[in-house]
């Protein structure tokens, strides 16, 4: 059975995406890409424009689950408080469509695609790479971002059905 996981890198100017499937242990890439919205726009019309945006990403390719990066506590309050804002929206989204969530430290999404959870965008760009076998590196950087959470849904999942356990994480 095929399963598909969207991964989000939240941000309220670049909001990173990434589709994979899942198939017996082995993974691969569906898209990947980055929403977009102009600095300029007020913080509510760039929400929305995120929310419908996602919303289309959700109909198009239609997860299964989907896997949220959650805010780094350590970074400034304003960037904190942006990119709660659109975790939210991903949040909403995902709700809107009865689709579980799940949500991952930084910290966690390291560890689980590199072995290290204090490794540099590098480092994961290319992991990403060989564990999707892809070509090149994903581009942007906030779309290998999103493969990134999305690997890590994945092999938490796998890891808790050998343990027979909930995936943590879940809201």
């Amino acid at each position: 059975m095929i399963m598909r996981i969207l991964g989000i890198d939240p941000g309220t100017l670049h909001l990173g995406y990434g589709v994979i499937d899942e198939a017996d242990g082995t993974m691969s890439m569906v898209a990947c890409g980055v929403l977009s919205v102009s600095p300029k726009t007020s913080v509510e019309l760039r929400l929305f424009s995120l929310y419908t945006k996602l919303s289309e990403i959700v109909a198009c390719y239609q997860p299964d689950e989907v896997a949220i990066e959650e805010p780094f506590v350590a970074m400034n309050a304003r960037t904190a408080l942006a990119v709660g804002r659109a975790q939210t929206v991903a949040m909403l989204v995902a709700t809107s469509q009865k689709l579980p969530i799940f949500r991952y430290l930084p910290a966690q999404v390291k560890q689980q695609v590199t072995a290290y959870g204090g490794s540099g965008k590098e480092q994961v760009q290319e992991m990403v790479k060989i564990l999707l076998g892809l070509a090149e590196y994903p581009q942007p950087s906030d779309a290998a971002d999103a493969l990134a959470i999305a690997i890590c849904h994945v092999h938490k999942r796998q890891l808790a059905k050998l343990l027979n356990q909930e995936v943590e994480g879940r809201l």
